[in-house]
């Protein structure tokens, strides 16, 4: 089938468990091969985290509680105290897989949070409870992502052109995405759009990933490279930014993707509405501000090797940060399952959010 004749996002999932076993989408061979590798370990689990074969911080999240069911299975021999110890040590080692993403952490502490109320339970019982939380929170998250389409839908007007950046779609979420969401519900309903996606340097998550899931759900996409963006500002072909975002701080800062902070400045010059999509599970309460968001500093050689190959002079010095910081002043509104929240953002966040 051709992607025109698509009207929905491609069926191919980032996370699955089925019958025991958790699988994950290599999405480091897409869009060239679609690839699943099933997880037999904790260390797997972490390295495909690592290696960005899952990537996206709802999906992250989805596949370190998996994850810690795969990692406890052969534990249920032990009495409860060493259970409960052993869990704690492997749920430490998964959040630590990357460190900006809140999400992982928070799927994490909420499983063993769960467990721990389970009060005389065994190994065997408390395992199994683990697998139904992880399941809820993957079934959250789909629910989560289609509050998120709903609420943005509205945005998304006849003959707009919409620029994203990195990839927040399906390929990151259980289903539709965050900052895609909007786009697939509008393009399901006859919206007429365009979206300009940006590479995404240095891994091009944006070329390898948003533009083939968009493409293959039949929606109108142009492929242009990050430091094009201004042009196409400038051009007048962009009248919305959507992106998602992997850390919301309690005063509305957002991190999200590398070059986020550049198209939010951008669209700020020329005056073009820029919104984050998010579910609540990536709003860090413990974070004031994004001053305190940790931001994951990658390998040197992802920005001077591209598909094995040098692009830079040999002993050259590469800084890889993999994500920035937009400040809550640069964002228009942060679209969540409850709805668009607007500044202040500190007060909409506790207003919508008042116990989580």
């Amino acid at each position: 089938m051709t992607a025109s004749a698509h009207s929905a996002p491609s069926p191919v999932q980032p996370v699955r468990w089925q019958d025991g076993e958790l699988y994950l989408l290599d999405q480091t061979r897409l869009p060239g091969e679609i690839i699943e590798e099933r997880q037999k370990s904790a260390a797997q689990v972490c390295a495909s985290i690592k290696q960005l074969k899952v990537r996206g911080a709802p999906a992250i999240g989805i596949a370190g509680a998996y994850g810690l069911v795969v990692a406890l299975r052969d534990k249920l021999h032990l009495d409860r105290e060493s259970f409960i110890a052993e869990m704690h040590k492997e749920a430490a080692s998964l959040e630590a897989a990357r460190p900006t993403g809140v999400n992982l952490r928070w799927a994490l502490r909420r499983q063993v949070s769960h467990v721990l109320e389970m009060t005389g339970a065994g190994p065997e019982e408390m395992h199994a409870e683990l697998l139904a939380e992880a399941i809820r929170i993957h079934d959250e998250d789909r629910r989560m992502c289609r509050d998120i389409g709903v609420a943005g839908k509205p945005l998304i007007r006849q003959g707009m052109g919409i620029l994203t950046h990195c990839n927040a779609g399906q390929l990151a979420t259980s289903e539709l995405g965050t900052a895609t969401a909007p786009m697939y519900l509008a393009h399901r309903d006859g919206v007429g759009f365009s979206v300009f996606v940006d590479e995404t340097r240095p891994l091009l998550q944006g070329a390898r990933l948003t533009s083939w899931e968009l493409l293959e759900a039949g929606i109108d996409v142009t492929l242009i490279c990050d430091n094009m963006a201004a042009t196409m500002m400038a051009q007048g072909k962009i009248d919305l930014v959507i992106t998602g975002s992997d850390r919301v701080a309690a005063n509305g800062d957002a991190a999200n993707k590398i070059g986020t902070l550049g198209l939010a400045v951008l669209a700020r010059h020329f005056n073009i509405p820029f919104y984050v999509a998010i579910p609540y599970s990536s709003i860090d309460l413990d974070a004031a501000s994004g001053a305190d968001i940790p931001i994951e500093e990658r390998a040197p050689d992802e920005v001077t090797h591209w598909g094995g190959h040098r692009t830079a002079p040999d002993n050259v010095k590469a800084g890889n940060p993999a994500f920035d910081v937009t400040p809550n002043d640069l964002i228009t509104g942060i679209i969540t399952e409850r709805g668009i929240l607007h500044s202040p953002y500190g007060q909409a966040i506790q207003e919508h959010y008042p116990c989580d």
